[in-house]
């Protein structure tokens, strides 16, 4: 029964826990029969992801052709690409999946999720090892790109419209185009609260705004003491 035991297993990881994880990931979701009838008919990410299953299992057999057909098909049907040679984790979510593109080495650990417009690409036309390595339970915003043979920590956060070109320390989030890594501060940041993502750029305005106000405040005081001993000075002496 072990054999069984091992089948099931395998056939649970590569099918059964990406449907498991929509609900937790998407507030749209609904369970009971209809809910999860509805999750299995009419989400493209799933979709993708089982057709995916297939391809990569045929790209590891060396079969020519067929998986690159599978894969142009996937995307025709989901409007989600990813190359059969890509390695995809357990509970993985795509949400929503319009225009996601995966490459041919990247490599997505376990209960990632990825929004639309993500892509994983490459810097070139180098051989071996050219797209991301995303770590376990990392959270990638809508339209974001990471690119080159680069690894994405356990636990990161890159928002939305990011453009990552280095590595991105474990729980970490990551933020701006190119993409640095910046401090939450304590505020636990959400896997769905985009907008409470630092933004660096506005960070800095506030702090320039700042100083400046502090240096306007400092030369008006200059100016007042200035004025006092113009006045005390031109008053006339009895």
């Amino acid at each position: 029964m072990s054999w069984l035991k091992r089948l099931w297993q395998t056939f649970f990881d590569n099918f059964v826990s990406h449907v498991l994880v929509v609900p937790e990931r998407d507030p749209a979701a609904r369970t009971g029969f209809f809910g999860w009838l509805e999750i299995l008919l009419c989400y493209p990410g799933v979709h993708a992801i089982w057709l995916h299953r297939i391809a990569h299992w045929l790209w590891n057999l060396g079969i020519p052709v067929l998986p690159r057909f599978l894969s142009h098909l996937n995307r025709w049907l989901t409007g989600i690409e990813i190359h059969p040679g890509a390695k995809i984790g357990k509970g993985v979510f795509i949400d929503h999946g319009a225009g996601v593109v995966i490459g041919e080495t990247a490599i997505v650990g376990d209960n990632v999720t990825l929004y639309q417009g993500v892509t994983l690409g490459g810097t070139g036309k180098e051989k071996g090892k050219r797209h991301p390595t995303v770590g376990n339970n990392v959270v990638i915003g809508a339209g974001a790109i990471i690119l080159g043979n680069i690894t994405i920590g356990d636990n990161s956060r890159i928002g939305a419209g990011s453009v990552v070109v280095k590595s991105v320390p474990p729980n970490a989030t990551a933020v701006g185009v190119p993409a640095r890594v910046v401090s939450i501060n304590g505020v636990k940041v959400e896997p769905l609260e985009h907008h409470r993502i630092p933004d660096p750029v506005l960070d800095m305005f506030r702090q320039v705004q700042a100083q400046l106000d502090e240096l306007t405040t400092r030369i008006e005081c200059l100016e007042r003491e200035r004025v006092v001993e113009w006045s005390e000075e031109s008053e006339p002496k009895e």
